[in-house]
């Protein structure tokens, strides 16, 4: 059973005027198995955060369908099973992170004993032990995310759904929070969130959807996708000089007693590792370059 699924989600909003609608979401499919991070990339206005609303219920689709754990989206017993943490999660500045997961467990309904238990889980679980009593409004960015992450978790929800959970974050915390939303994934919990930090998305996905103009323009496997492709091989060899690498063909960097020469094509590079045998040199290494994430929403975004 599929935790999220949504088959031909639109979404259009009003012009300024009024006098036509301006579509949104064109007819998005896809669907995120229970237990996998699931990554959903896109530049700014592609429909990344309105497909995340309507996947919360906050924003109704002009048509389309979405089922979550099984069940049609709108129903209480399924949104009791979500945790959410938006792109820029706000707080009341007054209160303290403990107070901010226990208020949280009381829209829950949480009973009191359960409540605080679990607030004492959630803060060790973010990494918030000695800082709990901190308020809101005097936490770093790094600590409102994991407050923001934590708020999220309290009642123990099956599924996370991030907003670009890294947005503002210094290398550190980016990594502290990647560590945590791996942490999660290992006990079980699915996760489907949106990012524009492409590094960190590699880093951590199972699957990646590419939305583009409101449609899904690609998607898959990560390791598939970035596998696939090839872009071009690095020669490493040494024995040459450079006038000698050029006659053989070979355009090269030198790297101390080394030398680096791209070649575009498999059979290129066997070409060239017999020339550099036959020239007297010897190959130290081949390595094919293949394409990363950004390659990939790169060529999609120029398409």
């Amino acid at each position: 059973m599929a935790a999220i699924e949504i088959r031909g989600l639109e979404k259009s909003y009003p012009s300024t005027f009024g006098t036509r609608r301006i579509p949104v979401l064109r007819g998005i499919d896809l669907s995120v198995e229970a237990g996998e991070i699931y990554g959903f990339l896109g530049p700014n206005g592609a429909g990344k955060t309105t497909t995340i609303k309507c996947i919360l219920g906050l924003l109704t689709p002009d048509k389309g369908e979405i089922r979550l754990l099984g069940r049609e989206s709108g129903s209480l017993e399924s949104r009791k099973r979500l945790g959410f943490l938006p792109e820029n999660p706000y707080f009341y500045e007054y209160l303290s992170i403990r107070e901010l997961f226990d208020f949280t467990g009381r829209l829950f309904n949480m009973a009191p004993a359960r409540r605080r238990a679990r607030v004492d889980e959630v803060v060790h679980l973010v990494g918030l032990e000695g800082r709990e009593n901190t308020k809101l409004g005097k936490c770093s960015k790094g600590m409102i995310q994991r407050a923001g992450l934590g708020q999220a978790l309290v009642h123990d929800p099956e599924v996370l759904i991030l907003d670009e959970p890294f947005s503002g974050l210094d290398p550190v915390g980016r990594k502290e929070l990647r560590d945590l939303v791996l942490s999660l994934k290992q006990a079980g919990r699915t996760i489907f969130f949106s990012s524009h930090i492409l590094q960190d998305m590699e880093l951590m996905v199972d699957r990646v959807a590419i939305i583009l103009g409101g449609r899904i323009s690609r998607e898959g496997h990560l390791d598939e996708l970035v596998s696939r492709t090839v872009r071009y091989y690095e020669l490493v060899f040494e024995g040459l000089d450079e006038k000698a690498a050029a006659g053989i063909g070979l355009d090269v960097i030198r790297r101390g007693e080394r030398m680096i020469a791209r070649v575009e094509t498999l059979e290129e590079i066997n070409q060239k590792i017999r020339a550099v045998h036959g020239a007297s040199g010897r190959v130290v290494a081949m390595t094919p370059l293949k394409l990363t994430l950004e390659d990939i929403f790169m060529e999609e975004v120029a398409r």
